[in-house]
């Protein structure tokens, strides 16, 4: 903290980038009061290099600079990052990017992750690592980096993840921050350090790995061609994990679970520790990084990418539907017509998600959806039910029951899931912000620079100036027969 707590009273800035767009905002606080103003948007389109799917950061860092530059900023105290997990960009000698980081989605990773599993066992990794597996997760795509391209992974000297690189550009510092670190299968959650024996029993040279730092570090000044009015602003590390940002937000400990949603749904609690077990393993539950030492347990399923995805075909047709058109849609058709596992891995990279979704329905002799309304419904009541399985797993494994569920990030829009969660749940659901990412980014810089004192009067700041929209159950014993329905379709697809 040092010579910059005296910039407290000063305005920060949160750069969160997302799998559709990136947002720059700034944020103040007054009397109590937080405040956040968009200073710049804009799309995140990646790049088909080949037969490869790539992040186009070059765009991104452009963009990054331009809103650093904009006319509109005040002087600020700090900056930090925030970004989705998994993904990262390699760093040569010199410091410089070796090539554009391959996006999670890309086809080479479905096959590095069971050739990883021939040499390592399920088991070594979880122990080490409590971390779900996922074809996507860094340390397979690594896998595949060393299968695909050898000559490339000699030439790297550091892996950065997404939002570390930006932070490396902003401020000169190579380092990890954990929550970011955690995401990718080969950090280990009780020590809060790497587990290079993982990335050596694969061949992979574990001089890759930079230093882990906490949320909350400050990296160093703002590099002096960057500087924002020419002030003197420092780069913080959030918890750069855009999850880890959102709960950093809000209070979801006790009684009450949180459920990040956006693309990905991440439904799960905060605790003091990891639960690394043999049933978390079964239920492959993940452990990541929270702020302040703690541990999200949680489990990462299919979220509004479906959506996304349905919506972006129905344009390619001529049908420009807003979100808010086909949920008013999906009111009005009837319930439970259709309904599809989220996590099939057919919805993971779909040329086509409404034929997907046809092929599902045809699969588990279900008739397919005839409209816009129906496949939305379909949706949403498919997440609320794998959102209820996952609840009562996650009370399984911490022993205790959830009363209530924060749903936070651009989800939390979604009126029609958050009642759909509440009445398939049987739980309490209180909607917002949606915006977390961005309130945890700045919560955890103002805690760096000394703007508030504790973790707890940061929350409660946030609460009170974006308050949730609740919804509580409603015919809950409606959604019994239907979840019996659904769990057999998951059997029948995983079994």
């Amino acid at each position: 903290m040092g010579e910059h707590s005296t910039l407290s009273a000063a305005a920060h800035l949160a750069i969160d980038l997302g799998a559709e767009s990136g947002r720059v905002f700034l944020g103040r606080r007054a009397g109590g009061v937080m405040s956040i103003d968009e200073i710049h948007r804009f799309a995140n389109r990646p790049l088909h290099a080949g037969d490869s799917l790539r992040w186009d950061v070059a765009s991104l860092w452009s963009e990054v600079r331009t809103a650093l530059s904009s006319s509109a900023l005040p002087p600020i105290a700090s900056l930090g990052v925030d970004a989705w997990g998994v993904d990262y960009g390699l760093i040569d000698e010199a410091g410089e990017l070796l090539e554009n980081p391959y996006h999670h989605r890309d086809a080479r990773n479905l096959s590095a992750m069971p050739a990883a599993l021939e040499l390592l066992s399920r088991d070594e990794i979880y122990r080490a690592t409590g971390v779900q597996f996922m074809p996507i997760n860094t340390l397979y795509q690594l896998c595949a980096a060393q299968r695909d391209t050898p000559d490339l992974l000699a030439r790297a000297q550091r892996l950065l993840m997404i939002p570390d690189l930006f932070h490396y550009w902003l401020s000169g510092n190579a380092v990890c921050e954990f929550t970011i670190a955690s995401t990718t299968q080969f950090a280990n959650p009780r020590t809060r350090q790497w587990s290079p024996e993982l990335l050596t029993k694969l061949g992979i040279p574990d001089r890759l790995l930079a230093p882990i730092v906490e949320p909350g570090s400050i990296l160093g000044d703002l590099l002096p061609g960057l500087k924002i009015g020419g002030g003197a602003a420092c780069v913080v590390a959030p918890a750069s994990h855009d999850t880890a940002s959102a709960v950093a937000a809000i209070s979801a400990s006790g009684d009450t679970a949180f459920l990040s949603s956006g693309t990905w749904s991440l439904l799960g609690i905060e605790l003091d520790a990891p639960v690394i077990a043999p049933e978390s393993m079964r239920l492959n539950f993940t452990n990541e990084g929270g702020i302040a030492g703690t541990t999200r347990l949680l489990k990462n399923v299919m979220g509004l990418w479906m959506l996304q995805c349905c919506r972006n075909a129905w344009i390619a047709q001529g049908r420009d539907f807003s979100y808010a058109e086909i949920a008013d849609a999906a009111a009005g058709v009837p319930a439970f017509a259709h309904l599809v596992d989220p996590d099939d891995s057919s919805f993971l990279m779909p040329g086509d998600m409404p034929a997907a979704i046809d092929r599902f329905c045809r699969r588990t002799n279900q008739p397919s959806p005839e409209s816009p309304g129906a496949y939305t419904r379909a949706i949403l009541e498919s997440l609320a039910l794998k959102y209820r399985v996952v609840m009562g797993h996650l009370e399984s494994l911490i022993a205790r029951p959830i009363h209530r569920i924060r749903i936070v990030g651009g989800g939390s829009k979604n009126r029609l899931l958050s009642q759909f969660t509440a009445s398939a749940t049987g739980k309490t659901v209180l909607a917002g912000p949606a915006e977390a990412s961005v309130l945890g980014n700045l919560v955890v810089q103002m805690l760096a620079t000394g703007g508030v004192a504790t973790l707890r009067d940061a929350r409660a700041i946030v609460d009170r100036s974006f308050p949730t929209e609740i919804f509580e159950p409603v015919d809950s014993d409606s959604w019994n027969a239907p979840a019996r329905r659904f769990d057999q379709y998951c059997e029948l697809n995983h079994g």
